[in-house]
């Protein structure tokens, strides 16, 4: 029997999902928490096998509450089940140490089956995150970011604003935001904290 833990904010998909799962012969869900730092408390005990971890939640976020609880129980595995699929999110998951990302709209079959092959060890993907990560190792981020665009990056993680960055660079306001928009689109993020946690785990800042 497969011992699952299950983690996200919203009780009605916990309780889908549950639903879901114990309709599997093999599968059990033994414990439930409704944010990541509930997460990290509930996996010191309930011994699960195989965790299904939201992305984003209150308090602590799905990669945060990845980190933590692989710190702690290096043997569990953590499947990320999440509505969200850009590269930076996939990233990130990936190098918390998730074994899986899943989506939302899998199947009932697809999410037994993914929880049985993490529990053997294997790495489970989403089709569609599978290709975005094929396409990000075929078109590395490295070579399109222009040198500005790192530039501005690079003061956004020092914590300037978009007026201090343009007063630094004798640009305008309006060319910063240019600038970081190109990024966003480039790293595949929609907002200033993501661009510069991709960029940094990409090499491209220190």
């Amino acid at each position: 029997m497969i011992r699952v833990m299950l983690v996200d904010d919203h009780p009605v998909v916990r309780e889908g999902l549950r639903g879901m799962l114990e309709a599997e012969p093999d599968l059990t869900v033994v414990s439930e928490a409704g944010s990541g730092e509930e997460a990290v408390a509930v996996a010191r005990t309930a011994e699960a096998d195989v965790i299904l971890m939201d992305l984003r939640m209150r308090d602590l976020d799905g990669v945060g509450a990845t980190e933590r609880i692989l710190t702690e129980h290096p043997s569990t595995k953590v499947v990320v089940l999440t509505t969200y699929e850009t590269d930076a999110d996939i990233l990130r998951a990936v190098e918390a140490g998730a074994a899986g990302y899943l989506l939302k709209d899998a199947t009932r079959t697809d999410l037994a089956n993914a929880i049985r092959a993490a529990a053997r060890g294997e790495t489970v993907l989403a089709p569609s995150v599978a290709g975005r990560l094929v396409d990000r190792v075929r078109r590395p981020v490295r070579q399109t970011l222009s040198a500005r665009e790192v530039e501005v990056l690079r003061f956004v993680a020092k914590g300037l604003t978009n007026a201090d960055i343009g007063r630094t660079l004798h640009i305008s306001e309006a060319t910063v935001k240019t600038h970081l928009l190109r990024a966003f689109a480039k790293l595949d993020v929609s907002d200033r904290t993501a661009a510069v946690t991709t960029a940094m785990s990409l090499g491209l800042l220190p």
